[in-house]
């Protein structure tokens, strides 16, 4: 624990945090410290106020040894208090704070609490009630209801025992001792009411009516609910009468304290049995189920509809024309299709590894989507970082000098367009050693010392010399020692022992290339050092480069996510909420690293949201404001892509807000799929005519209606506002499309077996699909263009020798017509002059008609 202490407080004060370190330690402790506290004094109060009464009542003293020891107990409780009570409240009370201790985090959720603004339409609570507070209070009332049964028990015990087993020359209580055991009593009953009121909440997660809805329905409100307040009052009668009867000299009227008993124990037990929500059920509700349950089914559309911030969709009614020459005319320029993807980046990573990892200890580990300014356009691109991995090199070169002094660091990326043409070679922004752009991209410090990859730790600089590349305009391995200002400084042979310690490495003790200047760096990977620093953030699965022309950074997604939003459909995710339910999320804080000096920057990016509200009330200086974002990192900001497909699933169902048409499910949606498998969403950069002629970086997600094929609607998420499209805002939102009934609009499912199904373009395949090549349909990219749908896909040749594909084909269609060709000018012209002949053969035949029936 020691050296653990050093060792944090060391690493966030290089990163400029310790302020958030010493709250995070002062929170934890006197929360922990302050709870046991608390819990002690109680134990110690109710065993001092006993042990003033215990042996009060005259005693016998000739026959004391009939008192055995117990009264050898007494004596020395009453008489020795730090010797007796003292340790035994404090056993008690660490064993009762024990679960504040594991749960100090959301016990300073509740004090630092925040509303949010939105009332649950149940009981009409602040719904930050429920994620902030109802968790801590659920563990209160259980601790204290606890503790007050324990001390009951324990000084009852020793009331009674004395009262029992001691010679008196009375059997009453002494009236001190009556006093107490009636207040314990009484804080028995209060915290057992105050369960009763907090069961009522447990009803807005109730899951018994799934798959139709979720939280309470008829049952629960109509019968359960009134259950839990007669419980409560009936328990409460019961206990003031038994209180009332313990204190009364007239013992033979016990008519009222049975009676008051049994109807507890009634209405206790109606709670418990199945035969009258049963009858219930089968009587009243199932004969109409729609008029008993729709506010409720209400109550649950809305409430999932906000917890996954659903309810301002902004839906479009498309009126698809599957014949719209003039729409694909109009489409067909050299603006809209530059920017289609037409590689995949779980395919074109295997062409950045052959041809731009160059050497053995560099290594692509994931390609990200993003878009560029080039020549003043936004152009759509894939970026991968070269990290460093010495995996491949001679194990006898895998030595601790080589991996933590020498080969410390990534060098650059590679950057290609989406678009490409498949009768040409790879097109690059940026590639190779010397980091050569035909387009003007350079980056001053472009050495990445933090990423993807499970870093080891690295002294930099050092004695030796560390291979990097020297900005010298050749690719040659050189002396490329660290100058930025990351790391933590060995500025003491005491600090110096205490890391080899914590990470069991003497050599980094005794060796001799480290020098004065030289800086540790620690947690490398970007998910890890985030984790470390803020574990109450969850953080999305893609975190993803951004290039500027000082540096490299990372953008990583985190969210704020709760399992208490009250009446919200709870989804399950790995990955999030440690796999756990929830039912509540947003996208509320986005995190920069930088790869060179790894600093770490926190931006909210969603001020309504309750949950980073309170954690910046808490950690006040950690959360910045997204306005404070450097532009040239902001505009590069985009809507999650794992976030999306999770609302989206929960969207396929809740669009459904009309309670009759959601219990029918007649309109449910699901994930367009291809090839036995769903399909992601993607992302697209284009000018929809939503912006003021601006292009949108936005993601597209297709879906189905529920076991069909045909597409029912098209989703985009971005996060540009249409009202205020400036090229540093940030306001997430998001589109449906949805397609009329009249009209059926191919899934991906269709097209693809459309595309076995075209002469020309199965004959092709057959010819390449021979002398150990396999062909390979790429992603699926579906547009909506005007007032139609236009398909996009990629054909690869691969070798089954080499794992590298290579894009031979476009295909492109629209309706029922398809075309494939090497580049998508050429593919969209052609399908382009297919509907404008067939438009004219509709007007000539037309024109003819009307002609002949004129000479009639």
């Amino acid at each position: 624990i020691f050296i653990d202490f050093f060792v944090d407080w060391w690493w966030y004060e290089s990163l400029k945090l310790e302020s958030y370190f010493w709250l995070r330690l002062l929170y934890k402790f006197f929360l922990s410290g302050g709870v046991t506290l608390v819990f002690f004094c109680i134990f110690f109060f109710h065993f001092w106020i006993a042990s003033r009464y215990l042996g009060l009542n005259p005693v016998e003293h000739l026959n004391r040894q009939q008192s055995g020891h117990f009264q050898k107990f007494a004596d020395t409780f009453v008489s020795g208090s730090a010797k007796v009570y003292t340790p035994i409240s404090l056993v008690l009370a660490l064993m009762i704070a024990m679960p504040f201790y594991a749960q100090w985090e959301s016990t300073l959720l509740y004090f630092f609490g925040s509303a949010s603004g939105v009332d649950e339409t149940v009981y009409g609570n602040d719904v930050s009630f429920y994620m902030l507070s109802y968790p801590t209070y659920q563990l209160i009332q259980k601790e204290l209801l606890i503790t007050a049964v324990l001390i009951f028990g324990m000084v009852g015990g020793l009331y009674f025992f004395e009262h029992t087993y001691i010679p008196n020359q009375t059997k009453h209580y002494h009236r001190g001792a009556k006093i107490h055991l009636t207040l314990l009593i009484g804080f028995v009953v209060a915290f057992v009411m105050w369960g009763f009121m907090l069961e009522r909440f447990s009803l807005l997660y109730t899951n018994t009516h799934e798959p139709v809805f979720f939280g309470p329905g008829f049952l629960e409100i109509r019968y359960e609910l009134p259950l839990i307040w007669a419980a409560m009052v009936t328990f409460f009668v019961a206990a003031m009468i038994a209180i009332h009867f313990v204190h009364s000299d007239h013992h033979e009227h016990k008519k009222p304290l049975w009676l008051s008993l049994a109807l507890f124990v009634c209405i206790w037990q109606l709670q418990q049995v199945q035969w009258i929500p049963n009858l219930l059920q089968r009587f009243v509700v199932n004969p109409n189920p729609v008029k008993a349950e729709t506010a409720f089914m209400k109550h649950n559309i809305d409430a999932t509809l906000a917890a996954y911030n659903l309810n301002n969709i902004h839906v479009v009614d498309m009126n698809v024309k599957l014949d719209a020459a003039q729409d694909i005319e109009t489409w067909a320029t050299q603006k809209h299709f530059e920017n289609i993807p037409v590689w995949d980046r779980e395919d074109i990573i295997f062409s950045y590894k052959q041809l731009q990892e160059i050497r053995p200890y560099y290594k692509f580990l994931a390609v990200d989507e993003d878009r560029y300014f080039i020549s003043n356009h936004l152009r759509q691109v894939n970026i991968a970082a070269r990290e460093v991995n010495i995996s491949k090199l001679p194990k006898e070169a895998q030595n601790w000098e080589n991996r933590h002094l020498r080969y410390t660091h990534g060098y650059g990326a590679v950057v290609t367009p989406a678009a490409q043409d498949a009768d040409a070679p790879l097109t690059w922004y940026l590639r190779d050693l010397n980091m050569h752009s035909d387009v003007n991209f350079t980056v001053a410090h472009p050495d990445i010392y933090y990423g993807l990859e499970q870093y080891d730790y690295a002294v930099v600089p050092n004695k030796l010399n560390v291979v990097g590349i020297a900005t010298t305009g050749t690719d040659a391995a050189t002396n490329a020692d660290y100058h930025g200002e990351g790391g933590i400084a060995f500025t003491s042979t005491f600090k110096k022992a205490l890391f080899a310690f914590k990470l069991r490495d003497e050599k980094l003790f005794f060796s001799t290339n480290i020098s004065q200047e030289s800086k540790l760096k620690i947690y490398r990977n970007v998910t890890e050092r985030i984790h470390k620093l803020t574990p109450f953030l969850e953080l999305d699965k893609d975190p993803y480069l951004v290039m500027t022309k000082d540096r490299f950074y990372w953008i990583q997604d985190a969210y704020t996510v709760s399992d208490k939003y009250p009446v919200s459909k709870p989804l399950t995710k790995d990955g999030l909420h440690q796999g756990k339910p929830f039912n509540y999320i947003r996208n509320s804080v986005k995190i920069v690293v930088d790869a060179f000096d790894g600093d770490v920057d926190y931006y909210i990016s969603d001020p309504s949201d309750a949950i980073v509200k309170t954690y910046d009330r808490a950690y006040p200086g950690l959360f910045k404001s997204l306005d404070e974002m450097p532009a040239e990192l902001k505009q590069h900001l985009r809507y999650p892509r794992d976030l999306y497909a999770l609302q989206m699933e929960i969207y396929a169902k809740y669009h459904q807000q009309s309670p009759e048409l959601f219990y029918e499910q007649a309109e449910t949606w699901s994930l367009a799929n291809v090839r036995g498998r769903a399909v992601m969403p993607y992302y697209q950069t284009m000018d929809f005519g939503r912006c003021h002629d601006t292009e949108e970086f936005v993601l597209i997600h297709p879906m189905t209606p529920v076991n069909r094929n045909n597409l029912s609607m098209i989703g985009m998420a971005s996060t540009l506002d249409s009202t205020q499209c400036g090229e540093n805002s940030y306001s997430p939102n998001i589109t449906v499309y949805r397609f009329g009934k009249d009209v059926q609009v191919n899934g991906p499912e269709q097209i693809e077996a459309l595309t076995q199904q075209h002469p020309e373009i199965s004959q092709q395949f057959t010819l390449w699909d021979q002398n150990g090549s396999s062909v390979e349909m790429g992603r699926m990219v579906i547009l909506p263009m005007g007032n139609t749908i236009v398909y996009v896909q990629p054909i690869y040749i691969a070798s089954t020798k080499n794992k590298m594909p290579e894009l031979t084909r476009i295909i492109v269609s629209m309706g029922n017509e398809m075309v494939m060709d090497t580049t998508l000018s050429s593919a969209f012209n052609r399908l382009k002059n297919i509907f404008i002949h067939k438009t004219r053969a509709i007007d000539g035949a037309a024109s003819k008609a009307s002609d002949v029936s004129r000479s009639r």
